[in-house]
């Protein structure tokens, strides 16, 4: 029998429209597709294509489903014949087992409650007093009710009695609600509460239109600013990306998305005619979220922010998107804009405009390291490629990478194929160049090779580095600015911080261990089960931590400038010197003796 994830992907994947619409003449009306029924032989346009949902209905004779139950029903096919038809026309090899799950997908409750809590939230915002906090924010972010109504846009009310005592009342059990992640207690068998209070509230739908979580902006002052559903079942935040349900059909169709920071950049963009635009869930983006894009198009516009850390989130998911054998291509706004306020005050065209000269991600490396004047001399030189080699070696196209390979060539002045060996010797990348992130193990053997290979003994700074950060989750965010997964050696440590930083700080420590292969797993144990002392002072210890690991860059700089130096001319070799001089003293200032003190008693 065929899997219930190969079912899944392939009716993510196809297009109904496209599918249907080769049986039945259809013609667009809003957000639907409508056309005379073929299962009555209707005359007028009473059936209706949702792409969106991936549904079909017929207001007269009742028939509804997805695009499999249309060519079962319209072809007279078993269902597998169906699933393999539509799998064909998608390129997706569908994979069997012995037996299928029988019986309802056990995943359904939860996509109800999210659903009935997504309609009450959606009330809250209309037809309550207290939504009108709300409303005058939409208002003035010049959201309309229309495009509120498009997105499901809703409001969270501060009694945190008045949503459970509504749900109980259309038999939504607290077990259910606990589970889906729509009450929570703050204490081990304390009272129960809503995670979501007197914020605005953005519905969350996987792939297939089902509702799976929320995300929540704060009307006002206070942390955290957006807050998500915690994991599910139905909610990992890494493997969704907002907006898909709504856009992969165009997505597919155009062969190109728009990639964006926000819920308000997807709202903003989309209202204004962009529909093949997808945001990751506040995380930047993972590697599951650009292979689910992959299945719809090789082609990405990466939209983010123009500030630092706008520009480091999009060279992260362009590395992933490279990964996946994507063309990826960059798009730069003005200083100071973001895409929801630029379009809010140029327009769509506007946008259009800047999609019109939009470059490679490679070449917006390049012409960033050109304008800081990085390729003037031997130390630049040096610098740039240790950032322009992290994307060369993400890339998997072949005549991609050679491009990528020649172009650095030709800033650099390095022969071609120095590059390349340098772009082959990942494992003896100098610290923080180490930029592909391990893969969770596909089976068996590939996770007993990675055991093997991350069975020595765990760096100490490193492994106090993320025991406190699994003790102090709310510290996650703040160090992952000045220290990320390419800062650790030991491959477990790595993956423990990626997760880290991809997970809700809310989130429990199950749900970080799901994201982990089996090493990292027994590594996350470990750590978990040694609590910090008494009186241990964990924010100098974690201030600690990261000096040593800076140093350990440092140091790795020092030995590059020996390295630089037999090939340098006599003026670039004064430059070296005076750098090795300055990083020399900083060395002395990070020296590890003075973190000795930082240290947990072993």
């Amino acid at each position: 029998m065929i899997t219930d994830e190969s079912v899944d992907r392939v009716r993510e994947a196809a297009d109904i429209v496209q599918i249907i619409g080769e049986h039945v003449k259809l013609r667009k009306v809003g957000g639907s597709w409508r056309g005379p029924c073929p299962f009555h032989q209707g005359t007028h346009a009473n059936f209706s294509v949702v792409p969106s949902k991936g549904v079909y209905n017929c207001f007269v004779c009742g028939e509804k489903g997805d695009v499999f139950t249309f060519l079962q029903k319209r072809l007279g096919i078993e269902f597998p014949a169906a699933v393999k038809m539509v799998a064909d026309r998608v390129g997706i090899v569908v994979e069997e087992t012995a037996q299928r799950r029988e019986g309802a997908d056990p995943r359904q409750p939860l996509w109800d409650v999210n659903a009935a809590v997504a309609d009450y939230f959606r009330t809250q915002l209309w037809d309550d007093k207290e939504g009108e906090e709300a409303r005058n924010y939409l208002a003035l972010r010049r959201v309309t009710r229309e495009v509120s109504d498009r997105f499901g846009l809703g409001f969270s009310p501060r009694d945190p009695a008045a949503m459970r005592t509504h749900l109980q009342k259309i038999g939504m059990s607290d077990d259910l609600l606990v589970q889906a992640g729509i009450l929570v207690a703050r204490d081990e068998g304390g009272d129960l509460r809503p995670r979501f209070r007197g914020r605005l509230i953005f519905p969350i739908q996987d792939a297939a239109a089902n509702y799976v979580g929320f995300g929540g902006r704060l009307l006002g002052p206070g942390e955290p600013k957006y807050l998500n559903t915690a994991e599910s079942p139905v909610y990992s935040k890494s493997k969704l990306l907002y907006g898909l349900h709504m856009g992969k059909s165009v997505i597919r169709k155009d062969d190109r998305v728009m990639v964006v920071e926000g819920y308000f950049d997807v709202v903003r963009l989309v209202s204004a005619g962009f529909d093949w635009v997808v945001a990751p869930l506040g995380t930047a983006l993972t590697d599951e979220q650009a292979a689910l894009l992959r299945r719809y198009t090789k082609n990405a516009f990466l939209l983010y922010d123009s500030d630092r850390a706008g520009l480091k989130a999009t060279f992260r998911s362009g590395d992933q998107l490279l990964r996946q054998g994507m063309a990826v291509q960059v798009v730069t706004l003005p200083e100071g804009e973001d895409p929801d306020s630029f379009v809010d005050k140029q327009g769509g065209q506007a946008l259009k405009e800047q999609l019109g000269h939009a470059i490679n991600v490679f070449e917006r490396k390049v012409q960033l390291l050109q304008r800081a004047g990085w390729f003037a001399d031997l130390t630049g030189k040096r610098r740039a490629l240790d950032r322009l080699l992290p994307t060369i070696r993400a890339t998997t196209d072949p005549l991609t990478r050679d491009l990528y390979l020649a172009r650095a060539g030709e800033v650099t002045g390095v022969a071609k194929d120095v590059l390349e060996r340098e772009a082959d010797a990942v494992a003896h990348a100098p610290r923080g160049q180490r930029d592909a992130p391990a893969p969770a193990p596909a089976s068996r053997a590939a996770s007993t090779s990675r055991s093997r290979s991350t069975s020595r003994a765990a760096p100490p700074t490193e492994l106090e580095l993320v025991r406190i950060l699994l003790h102090r989750r709310g510290d996650v965010e703040s160090a992952g600015e000045r220290v990320g997964p390419e800062d650790i050696t030991d491959p477990s440590l790595a993956d423990i911080l990626r997760a880290l930083l991809a997970l809700d700080p809310a989130s429990p420590s199950s749900a970080l261990s799901e994201q982990l292969g089996d090493e990292a797993q027994e590594r996350l144990t470990t750590l978990l089960a040694e609590d910090l002392p008494d009186g241990y002072d964990a924010e100098s210890a974690l201030e600690g931590c990261i000096r040593k690991l800076r140093n350990l860059e440092v140091r790795a700089r020092l030995d590059a400038i020996d390295r630089e130096f037999t090939i340098a001319s006599d003026a670039e070799k004064d430059v070296l010197l005076l750098e090795k001089a300055r990083l020399s003293r900083e060395s002395r200032q990070l020296d590890p003796e003075n973190y000795k003190v930082f240290r947990l008693h072993r």
